[in-house]
């Protein structure tokens, strides 16, 4: 059975936000590419929801994620945005159907 683009999507991003989510290795990967980590995962949710979009597929981790991008260079609230981000993501990656 062949994996939707989408949902290879969601994993990927799903194990990103949850590497970002482990403290101090997370964060001090962030501050050490001088927040650009962010803007790539901002570039990758949006790439996935308009997978999501387009394979039907749930949209609120990659929604949750766009919005996590933008507000994570603040300590402490970034690290708990990561973890919800990761772990929804995931979800909906696990629970989602691959027949494309």
């Amino acid at each position: 059975m062949k994996m939707k683009i989408s949902v290879a999507l969601l994993w990927f991003t799903g194990l990103a936000e949850a590497f970002l989510a482990i403290p101090l290795i997370g964060g001090g990967f962030v501050i050490s590419t001088g927040y650009s980590a962010l803007g790539i995962m901002f570039v990758l949710h949006a790439i996935t929801l308009f997978f999501c979009f387009r394979e039907f597929s749930p949209k609120a981790g990659s929604i949750l994620g766009i919005i996590t991008s933008t507000i994570a260079w603040i300590p402490g609230v970034g690290w708990v945005f990561h973890l919800i981000t990761a772990v929804v993501l995931l979800l909906s990656a696990t629970f989602t159907r691959n027949r494309v």
